[in-house]
């Protein structure tokens, strides 16, 4: 676990009792079948309150769950890329209203879909070029491949097209590809989940002018100490990968990334900012304290607070719901708006769910999940492996069980 020791709960004004009630409910998950193994941590006030590991990592190897076991964090990782380009900001090196065209050319005078038939694609002119913002916030007009809800991200899935996850391709190959692909929404008007997040990793490399994989472990995961968070897992770390699971056609779980043939136990062409690392739930804490910290740790400052609280406020028109995507995943988006890479939750009450104003978060698709919140001074780390995320609510469960356990 993380270099902090596990203190009791009561200092930090939680209820040991209601927290052994996350206990229960991971030997639940795990006894039910509804995963096979769980690693969950909650810390607040800078002490670890609540740690703890259930079932397997590894059901085929009978591998049980580890505080070092080492997951796929899929989607999570987008914060730590955010933060990359946000350090770029704070040298001056753009403005987060600068097209990105200034730095990938392929960009300028994008075009939007709007219709067609008989597998014709009728666009028109986008209403202005996407911005370092626009890719921030997911509003940037691009899609994912496996949205599967209209020609555009079709077009993503076709041979040759825009894959950032199987790494046979160079970074800079797969976003000169995506340059030529229509948007499916005019940059700024709608909220859409995408590879905006891999565009920005792209964006850290050309201008550090070095490898995005290199910049974002020589200047953000050394600096804060994420020694288990990489790309790929290294050889002398091979025993401590978890195996990744999806429900099998007829119950239980079905494997679907072993993890001794996984693409993840070499390091590949293509870094993906939007869904490539893998990580455990003590480097994941530490990323935590360091946004807690507004932007340090351990006497390592990456950001300014004035950024970190910039990146932390919501920067869309209204809320998710009301910028065009009323649920992902399996949460409504209701009441919760989205930042510089993080989504902020903005009413509890719209969103059906325990939490606090000012509250930020994401996962992955492997159900893992994250959220800090800076009026409880309290994070909470989630580690599993089921595809997809919305599989089960366990995300929700497990905010309901963390917040509950607040006793002052």
């Amino acid at each position: 676990m993380d270099t902090l020791p596990v203190v009791s709960p009561e200092e930090v004004g939680l209820s040991a009792k209601r927290l052994d009630r996350i206990r229960a409910w991971m030997e639940r998950q795990v006894s039910s079948g509804r995963v096979a193994g769980l690693d969950v941590a909650v810390m607040r006030r800078g002490q670890l309150a609540f740690a703890a590991c259930t079932g397997l990592a590894d059901l085929e190897r009978k591998k049980p769950a580890r505080p070092d076991t080492i997951w796929r964090i899929y989607s999570m990782t987008k914060p730590l890329t955010s933060v990359a380009i946000m350090m770029l900001y704070e040298e001056g090196r753009f403005q987060l209203d600068d097209p990105i065209s200034r730095f990938i050319p392929g960009f300028a005078n994008p075009r939007v879909w709007t219709g067609g038939s008989r597998g014709k694609i009728e666009t028109v002119p986008a209403e202005r070029e996407i911005t370092f913002r626009d890719l921030l916030t997911h509003t940037s007009g691009l899609t994912y491949d496996f949205m599967e809800s209209n020609p555009v991200d079709a077009l993503y899935r076709e041979k040759g097209g825009v894959d950032f996850r199987t790494g046979d391709r160079t970074l800079e190959d797969v976003v000169g590809k995506l340059a030529t692909m229509p948007l499916i929404d005019h940059p700024g008007r709608a909220w859409n989940y995408s590879v905006a997040t891999d565009v920005l990793g792209y964006l850290v490399q050309v201008i550090s002018g070095q490898a995005f994989d290199a910049y974002l472990r020589e200047r953000v995961l050394g600096p804060l100490g994420m020694i288990d968070t990489d790309f790929h897992v290294p050889a002398d770390k091979h025993a401590r990968f978890a195996a990744c699971y999806m429900p099998g056609k007829t119950g239980g779980l079905a494997l679907m990334d072993d993890p001794a043939t996984s693409r993840y136990l070499a390091p590949r062409k293509l870094a993906s900012g939007g869904g490539g690392l893998v990580s455990t739930v003590a480097d994941y804490l530490r990323f935590c304290r360091f946004m807690l910290a507004k932007g340090e740790l351990d006497g390592v400052r990456l950001l300014s607070r004035k950024t970190v609280e910039l990146m932390t406020a919501n920067h869309l028109n209204g809320d998710m719901a009301a910028m065009g995507m009323p649920r992902f995943s399996e949460s409504t988006y209701a009441g919760i708006g989205f930042g510089l890479g993080f989504s902020v939750m903005l009413d509890p009450a719209k969103a059906h769910i325990l939490g606090t104003p000012g509250e930020y978060a994401w996962g992955g698709a492997a159900s893992t999940a994250f959220w800090i919140d800076p009026v409880e001074e309290m994070a909470v780390v989630l580690m599993t492996q089921l595809f997809p995320s919305s599989t089960w609510p366990i995300r929700r469960e497990l905010r309901v069980l963390a917040y509950q356990s607040i006793v002052d």
